[in-house]
């Protein structure tokens, strides 16, 4: 995906984008949810290609003004933000090694299976 991007695409980034933030913004979630099955979905990008997508977005201060809306209203720890940040760049390295070194279509599912998971724990759980 290294090429220049058309019209169309960068609608669909710009969309895949505002979904996302709205998304983390509200309940906290985005990259892993929203972005990854978006770029495969939309954009045909491997499972690979789309992680690498989402992971180099976070290159930015995506969640910027959403933290300061949160932290005006009270509602940021910043030494636990602090704590999940340096162990998620430790996390974040050590995955993308053990998922590059995954088949593909196998990660896809791994990914399938982790997000249904997740969503039988979110709809059943107490």
């Amino acid at each position: 995906m290294k090429n220049k991007p058309n019209m169309t695409t960068i609608l669909i980034l710009l969309i895949i984008g505002l979904l996302a933030g709205f998304s983390s913004g509200m309940v906290g979630i985005g990259g892993g949810i929203i972005i990854v099955p978006a770029l495969v979905f939309f954009l045909g990008l491997t499972q690979h290609q789309a992680q690498g997508v989402s992971i180099g977005m976070l290159l930015l201060p995506v969640g910027f003004l959403a933290a300061i809306n949160y932290y005006k209203a009270g509602n940021l720890d910043f030494t636990k933000s602090l704590i999940i940040g340096a162990s998620f760049v430790v996390g974040a390295y050590l995955g993308s090694k053990v998922s590059l070194s995954i088949d593909g279509a196998i990660m896809k599912r791994i990914f399938g299976v982790i997000i249904f998971l997740i969503s039988l724990k979110l709809i059943f759980g107490k």
